[in-house]
């Protein structure tokens, strides 16, 4: 799963996109942005009318893990590659009222964004902390839940990234997340070009390359599917179409 990727410019990039869904999710990208998206591939209607318009309008996951997630009250949550927030307010009211909800990223104006809409909503049981997936400020066996959405195909080294999320996790917690995947090994060209990483395409891994990463970090992998999930452009849908590339959800839990 090594990339041959720039790893300074991808991270560039990724920001500027990621800037870009924070300020102006109205602009056009290679994915579908927002409640439209989220109520396709499964979000609740009146859960996701707790979340912040604000935040909602910039939410750009891929699938639904919730339901596999099975979060109650008290419990605490990682969320890997928050964005403006959609997945932590979520995971609020779930947890609430004595859970807490923690946010991870590495874009500014993501972190500005999410950070003033709880501050506005007065959701002071939700935090974002700016970091790398590859290395939590989150101490050891501390969570009961971690979740990403979209994200972790983004990242070069995969295996940090889920090593990370065992090593912040209690003995029993449960990996939930979604996620690009493909069931072709994606052509040097695409994996080594930055704008197609950005565009949640060049990173993404073999499933079974992805679900070994998985199991290597210690995480048993219980549970797999399909998302109805697609591209926007025409040239993300010729990834799709060549590679296999999908989205799919993925729950693992951390071994006693």
């Amino acid at each position: 799963m090594a990339a041959t990727v720039d790893t300074g410019q991808l991270e560039a990039k990724v920001k500027a996109m990621y800037r870009q869904v924070a300020l102006a999710p109205d602009a056009s990208f290679h994915f579908e942005l927002g409640e439209p998206v989220a109520l396709r591939v499964g979000y609740a209607v009146d859960r996701l009318a707790t979340v912040p318009a604000d935040a909602l309008a910039s939410f750009a996951g891929v699938g639904h893990f919730f339901d596999l997630a099975d979060l109650a009250p008290g419990e605490t949550v990682v969320d890997l590659g928050s964005g403006s927030g959609t997945d932590v307010f979520y995971a609020d009211t779930l947890v609430a009222p004595t859970g807490h909800v923690i946010g991870i990223d590495f874009t500014p104006e993501q972190l500005k964004k999410a950070r003033r809409l709880a501050a506005a909503a007065g959701r002071t049981d939700v935090e974002f902390r700016e970091g790398r997936l590859e290395a939590l400020p989150v101490p050891d066996a501390s969570v009961d839940c971690v979740i990403s959405n979209g994200v972790i195909n983004l990242c070069p080294d995969k295996k940090a990234v889920f090593a990370e999320a065992a090593r912040v996790l209690r003995p029993g917690g449960r990996l939930a997340i979604a996620d690009i995947v493909t069931a072709q090994q994606l052509t040097d060209a695409i994996v080594s070009n930055a704008d197609l990483w950005a565009s949640c395409i060049g990173g993404a891994a073999q499933q079974d390359l992805y679900l070994e990463a998985i199991g290597s970090a210690g995480l048993a992998v219980t549970q797999v599917r399909v998302n109805p999930y697609e591209f926007l452009s025409a040239q993300a849908r010729r990834a799709s179409a060549t590679y296999g590339v999908k989205s799919i959800s993925v729950l693992a839990t951390k071994k006693a």
